[in-house]
């Protein structure tokens, strides 16, 4: 009898202690959502709680982890309607900006978090895993808020969310003339936010996202732009393989050619493709562009630590002997041309004065001195005679 009460009794506890997370998990996101999203934001102040909604289950918004919305009023009593959503990393936030960036806008860079779109309506900006959406809670309304108060609320929101690497995704960076496509360059992290961009790419369908690939879609005059990569080499070399394939059987078959890439090529662990390019040599040069930076961190002691300082150390003072050598070559020649230059200016000034100056002698020129006494000291010839008496 206590036996079969004792398991009654430890089944109860078990079920208790695996639905005690379900009941908690709520509860931490709403104090998530409340620590997200305060009570006061500068000069606005919230009305009602904040609502969250868990991670979404369709592939494209496999990422997100939560969307929490709240009601925001300012001083003046405009309404903003504040939707913040987390995700799992930094790049998925910045696929959500790039997703939201109206036609003929671009974004900016540090304006309002680490990137953001505005307009007199709508601000959209992302930081660290956070990407944000605020808009006025009745766009139809005949006073619509302010601009400078919904710049306002979001610079404010933006201030209080945490960095992350406070920085564009590096894949974004390796795009040809980066500086300027970035600000109107898709970013994906699922393969059917990719599809979505390409819909009419049949190639695309044997590409795999696994490991959390990423991708960046950009314009060119050459034609469209797309890159997409891979965490490790074998995930890389198998999706190389496929597109290889992929791409011979459409064309055996007799695809459209708008269907199919210009051009392809593996770069590192990158899958580079064009579309849309006038001519398969013109999607090559724009593929030339694509430069892999391979990073390497090691999850321990790098075992190559001891090589690579001795190999510094070696070069930093083979470099600094030479520079000694050069410079001091260079100080030798320096000194012998001004000294070669001042020592020719001095002897050229005296021979100069030693010209000038005709130096006095009794003997032709040179100078005579009469030891022996053989020499009369005056010329009788020019004396004046005895006079007479």
């Amino acid at each position: 009898m206590r036996r079969s009460f004792f398991k009654l009794f430890s089944s109860v506890l078990l079920a208790a202690a695996s639905l005690a997370p379900s009941f908690a998990a709520p509860e931490n996101s709403s104090a998530g959502a409340a620590k997200s999203l305060p009570d006061n934001l500068a000069d606005f102040r919230a009305r009602g709680l904040p609502s969250s909604t868990p991670n979404g289950a369709k592939e494209t918004e496999e990422s997100i982890v939560s969307r929490t919305t709240r009601t925001y009023i300012s001083r003046t009593g405009n309404t903003f309607v504040v939707v913040l959503t987390q995700t799992k990393m930094d790049s998925a936030a910045y696929s959500l900006l790039t997703a939201a960036v109206p036609a003929g806008q671009q974004m900016k860079l540090g304006a309002i978090g680490t990137a953001s779109v505005a307009d007199p309506s709508t601000v959209v900006f992302f930081k660290g895993n956070n990407f944000v959406k605020i808009t006025p809670a009745d766009s139809a309304a005949p006073n619509n808020p302010a601009e400078v108060e919904l710049n306002g609320l979001a610079g404010a929101l933006a201030g209080q969310l945490s960095n992350g690497e406070n920085d564009i995704p590096v894949l974004v960076k390796h795009l040809p003339n980066w500086e300027t496509v970035q600000l109107r360059a898709a970013y994906v992290v699922s393969l059917q936010a990719l599809k979505n961009l390409l819909p009419q790419q049949r190639v695309l369908d044997v590409i795999s996202f696994e490991g959390s690939a990423e991708a960046a879609l950009a314009n060119y005059d050459a034609g469209k732009l797309l890159i997409i990569e891979f965490n490790t080499a074998r995930i890389a070399s198998d999706n190389d393989w496929n597109i290889k394939t992929k791409i011979n059987e459409l064309r055996s078959a007799g695809e459209n050619a708008n269907a199919l890439p210009s051009a392809y090529r593996r770069v590192g662990n990158y899958s580079v493709l064009v579309f849309g390019a006038p001519s398969e040599p013109v999607a090559n040069e724009l593929i030339d562009q694509v430069k892999y930076q391979q990073v390497v961190q090691w999850l321990g002691n790098d075992p190559y630590a001891y090589e690579r300082a001795t190999r510094e150390f070696t070069e930093t003072t083979l470099g600094v002997f030479v520079s000694v050598v050069k410079a001091s070559g260079l100080a030798l020649v320096t000194c012998l041309g001004v000294g070669g230059f001042f020592g020719a200016l001095l002897f050229s000034r005296r021979r100069t004065r030693q010209r000038k100056v005709e130096a006095y002698s009794d003997a032709g020129g040179m100078l005579r001195l009469n030891l022996d006494e053989m020499t009369p000291e005056t010329d009788p010839s020019r004396l004046i005679g005895p006079g007479l008496r």
